[in-house]
């Protein structure tokens, strides 16, 4: 959970520099500051730190109830599933979807107050990634004729719908 808010917090300071710097650089200096009150009763034991709490501590109240806002942990997709966001790149925050489950989606989903777009990495069924894009519109308009011909192939029994902008998404091999 720390390592994830902290990819969250650097996404943020990549784009707002007002949200606190969590490079290892900037951390490493201000430990004392950051670190210090929540060693208390550890005895010296990071292990026992609740990290978390230490790197929201960083964050100011105002800005704290905007993280979740900006940054969320998880998205919505069509199909229903609740879909973890991966802020490793802070430049760009991927959404991993299998294709079924983005049919019907036009748009590229966006964050950060749709300023930064996410980079979806749409999946085989087997959870491969078979195309990356920032694109989601121009994806269905080409690329997915000919993902959706090589797939078929592979996977006879899954949804493979002609029209992916009208088609209902699907968690399943094929939509109830």
């Amino acid at each position: 959970d720390a390592r994830a808010l902290r990819q969250r917090l650097a996404f943020l300071h990549e784009h707002d520099p007002a949200w606190p710097d969590v490079s290892d650089e900037a951390l490493a200096e201000t430990a004392a500051d950051w670190l210090a009150p929540f060693l208390a009763g550890t005895r010296g034991d990071l292990a026992r730190v609740d990290l978390e709490a230490a790197l929201r501590a960083r964050v100011e109240a105002r800005l704290e109830a905007q993280l979740d806002v900006l940054a969320p942990t998880h998205m919505d997709v069509p199909s229903g599933s609740r879909l973890r966001i991966d802020y490793a790149d802070p430049s760009a925050p991927v959404l991993a979807a299998r294709l079924q489950e983005l049919f019907g989606w036009t748009e590229t989903p966006r964050i950060a107050d749709d300023r930064v777009p996410l980079t979806i990495h749409l999946l085989s069924p087997a959870h491969r990634t078979v195309q990356v894009t920032r694109d989601l519109a121009s994806f269905w308009r080409t690329g997915y004729f000919d993902v959706r011909r090589d797939l078929r192939g592979r996977y006879p029994k899954h949804y493979w719908p002609e029209d992916p902008l009208t088609a209902t998404a699907t968690r399943r091999v094929r939509p109830r």
